[in-house]
């Protein structure tokens, strides 16, 4: 029996629209969303009637990042699991977003949060809603940034604003995340998709220098971002046999104040 697909996709006038699916759950990332969505992006590269791409959520979330209750990932060897997603899923699905020629836009519609965090500032754009927020969220659970956040999160905002919002991990709303250079634009909430299907529809009607120039700054930093995805997978394949891992995880299920010991 094949895997749920748990996003749509829709072409209209040189845009596709990509949806991920699960807004009971803040479309948090599941293996099997991921992996389709690799497949989609792949399909779309090749696709010539698709010349720009927008990326958002159902309901009131953008993406709350990895499910914590997907079983394919949170079994018991859970440790093992979390770092074989970074490196056979999330580098893949990054890579692809911060490496394919056409431009990519998030419509930030509601929370993006740790992987979700990172998919968005993988985005060439971001139009964001201004009641959205974000948070890199990963120390909440004792773990440290991936989906490319590492790389991604200090070219967009700065080396010490970068370090400030990984470890704090504080709730960033709109128009700090605006002030920070997170955003393209922030919108009213009811027209984040529209205004940014619009504007992918400009980019769209461009040259093909535009996907050529993402190219271009792409391929100047490709070995960066291959080292970056790498040592990623690294560091959280450490934090990830950590008891503090294990108590984050507990604690995020009770839905209570994790209690750390630094090891």
């Amino acid at each position: 029996m094949s895997a749920p697909v748990q996003h749509s996709v829709a072409v209209e006038g040189g845009v596709a629209t990509i949806t991920f699916n699960r807004p009971q759950a803040y479309n948090a990332l599941t293996a099997d969303l991921i992996e389709s969505l690799i497949e989609t992006l792949g399909a779309l590269e090749r696709d010539a009637s698709a010349r720009a791409i927008v990326i958002t959520g159902e309901g009131k979330g953008f993406c709350a990042g990895q499910a914590l209750d997907d079983p394919r990932v949170m079994n018991a060897d859970v440790a093992t699991d979390i770092a074989a997603t970074v490196e056979r899923r999330y580098n893949p699905l990054i890579l692809k977003l911060l490496t394919m020629e056409k431009p990519i836009v998030a419509a930030v519609n509601g929370v993006a949060a740790g992987a979700g965090m990172g998919i968005a500032c993988a985005c060439d754009f971001r139009i964001v809603a201004d009641t959205a927020s974000f948070t890199t969220a990963f120390v909440k659970i004792g773990l440290v940034p991936d989906s490319g956040t590492s790389l991604t999160l200090p070219r967009i905002v700065g080396y010490a604003k970068a370090l400030e919002l990984c470890i704090l991990s504080e709730k960033i709303d709109a128009a700090r995340a605006d002030a920070l250079g997170l955003c393209t634009k922030v919108v009213p909430a009811e027209r984040c998709l529209v205004e940014a299907q619009e504007f992918a529809a400009t980019l769209a009607r461009g040259p093909r220098a535009i996907g050529l120039i993402k190219r271009e700054l792409a391929h100047n930093g490709l070995g960066s971002i291959r080292e970056a995805l790498a040592y990623e997978a690294e560091m959280q394949a450490i934090a990830a046999q950590t008891a503090d891992f294990a108590e984050g995880v507990a604690a995020f299920t009770e839905k209570r104040a994790p209690k750390f010991q630094g090891r």
